[in-house]
């Protein structure tokens, strides 16, 4: 079976959890490709040399959940020729035998515009960090304004800009608990999966 699910959406907003729960829920692989961007950043150097040249090893940091890891990606997301070397990986992933789940903020308008279920996943920023905040601990006013100036950057990049696929299911996880925005994706996944 191929089966791609995609989930965009901005940081904090719920994606990667929800993700998870659909992957193990259905039996699917699952990436974040946002860990892909932050291994670029966190590596260093020149950003176009590190994509081409990612491996397991800078996928299994510890220290690509940071703050400063978040920062990095987005800022080397930006690069067109960064996102170039790393989109054929997620494609070949999202397409595998026995169907795939995929996070990220291009997965359903660039990297799986075909995907037979998209997500857009959002929440309000002061949410958003909030739950950051929550995580990693620091200055919470300072965590906003770095939410919100990610945002801006991500949105506005000129090469796949954050935003949802035209047919994507929109999930708004500010007033959900975890478990029923879990719920709401995982009927819209089960509505689409082909019958086993």
């Amino acid at each position: 079976m191929i089966f791609t699910v995609a989930v965009d959406g901005p940081a904090a907003a719920g994606k990667g959890t929800i993700s998870k729960a659909l992957a193990r829920r259905f039996g699917l692989a699952h990436l974040d490709t946002g860990l892909l961007y932050r291994a670029v950043g966190a590596r260093g150097g020149d950003p176009v040399a590190a994509a081409r040249g990612l491996t397991p090893d800078d996928l299994a940091r510890d220290d690509l959940r940071s703050l400063e890891a978040g920062q990095a990606a987005s800022r080397v997301a930006a690069i067109p020729e960064v996102r170039a070397a790393l989109i054929a990986f997620q494609q070949d992933f999202a397409r595998r035998e026995g169907g795939a789940v995929l996070d990220g903020r291009d997965i359903g308008t660039v990297i799986c515009s075909k995907a037979e279920v998209k997500l857009f996943v959002t929440a309000r920023p002061e949410i958003r960090a909030h739950r950051r905040w929550l995580e990693l601990g620091g200055d919470e006013a300072q965590v906003l304004t770095e939410v919100i100036a990610r945002d801006e950057r991500d949105m506005n990049r000129a090469d796949a800009p954050l935003k949802p696929a035209p047919d994507a299911v929109l999930i708004d996880t500010s007033d959900l608990t975890i478990e029923a925005a879990i719920a709401r994706a995982a009927d819209l996944v089960a509505a689409r999966l082909p019958p086993a």
